[in-house]
């Protein structure tokens, strides 16, 4: 039995019951394709279900605004996905009438959708022949053949995606993309892999060399950027507070946060209070976490003061929830009496 019928028929028995998996049509595939990246499946699941229930299609979606659309989003982080979601949804609506395209050669052309996207529609909606190329696609194989390529070149995924094409089966191929991933996902695990489990573990390269442990390797180690954010939080006697929007095009574009000072190490209380020109600061309290995204660890502390006579526009601290925040604020806001 070739490699792709066996294993396309270890995925109709062992397939995840998702719900992306009961359509064909591109625009849910495409919901649920850019809500999994760098998202867990349980996770991904409940925002899946909520994205489709604000916008059932493309229409609804088009018609939104930044604001609105990142409150849904509000929790998944890698928040420029959801805006590029947008502007797709705008491309498709005035360029092919509101209909969402299946084929590859329209899907790579939209805002947001790269080669594994575009693949992994046009595969499961249109039946192309287009391998994917995903994070477990790489570690399966790159074990199966023992392919001593580092994952973060370029040149890499070219030659995984041309190894693709001689594997994947021309009569389903959406079924093969979606088993590939589960196969990676549920056998060929990153730590507690299951070789004992493994259909292809006699032909294994990795596996009958004792080098699983080894594959996929990377060339660089991804160097941890540390930053120290101070965000003031304050309190006035009828219960506001202040926000800005953020802009420019780092972490959290167009979300909202507390006023920020921004410092090179941890700071004090004090040293804090000399950058602010509020007047009659009561401090009240200090809380301290950490956050971690791919390439940088947060360091995040919040100063709540109570304060008078301010000038600026305020927020009902009630009404706090009706907008997007990072996610390290909003569960700080959750937590306020």
């Amino acid at each position: 039995m070739k490699f792709s019928e066996k294993l396309i028929e270890w995925y109709r028995v062992n397939k995840r019951n998702l719900p992306w998996r009961l359509t064909k049509q591109p625009y849910k595939i495409w919901v649920s394709e850019i809500i999994l990246q760098q998202t867990r499946i349980e996770q991904g699941e409940k925002y899946y279900y909520a994205f489709l229930e604000k916008y059932p299609n493309i229409s609804e979606l088009a018609k939104t605004n930044d604001e609105e659309l990142l409150k849904v989003w509000e929790g998944l982080g890698y928040y420029s996905r959801a805006l590029n979601m947008l502007k797709a949804s705008r491309v498709v609506l005035n360029n092919y009438k509101g209909i969402f395209p299946s084929n590859y050669d329209d899907l790579i052309k939209l805002p947001g959708i790269g080669d594994y996207t575009a693949s992994a529609i046009s595969s499961i909606c249109n039946n192309e022949v287009q391998p994917v190329v995903d994070g477990n696609v790489f570690r399966f194989l790159s074990r199966m053949f023992k392919i001593d390529l580092p994952i973060d070149k370029l040149k890499t995924k070219t030659y995984f995606k041309k190894l693709g094409f001689k594997l994947i089966d021309v009569v389903n191929p959406g079924d093969f993309n979606q088993a590939m991933m589960d196969y990676g996902s549920m056998v060929c695990r990153p730590k507690k892999f299951q070789c004992h489990k493994c259909l292809f573990s006699s032909n294994c390269k990795a596996f009958n060399s004792n080098t699983v442990m080894l594959y996929p390797f990377k060339e660089k180690r991804i160097k941890i950027k540390h930053r120290f954010l101070n965000y003031i939080f304050i309190i006035t006697n009828d219960r506001k507070t202040l926000i800005k929007k953020r802009n420019g095009n780092g972490i959290w574009k167009n979300l909202y946060e507390f006023p920020l000072i921004e410092t090179k190490k941890e700071s004090s209380v004090n040293e804090i209070i000399k950058e602010l020109d509020f007047k009659y600061l009561k401090f009240i309290s200090e809380k301290k976490i950490k956050h971690k995204l791919t390439h940088q660890q947060l360091n995040i502390s919040f100063f709540t003061f109570k304060v008078s006579n301010f000038d600026d526009d305020l927020t009902d601290i009630k009404a706090l929830s009706n907008y997007p925040f990072p996610r390290p604020i909003n569960k700080f806001i959750s937590e306020l009496v």
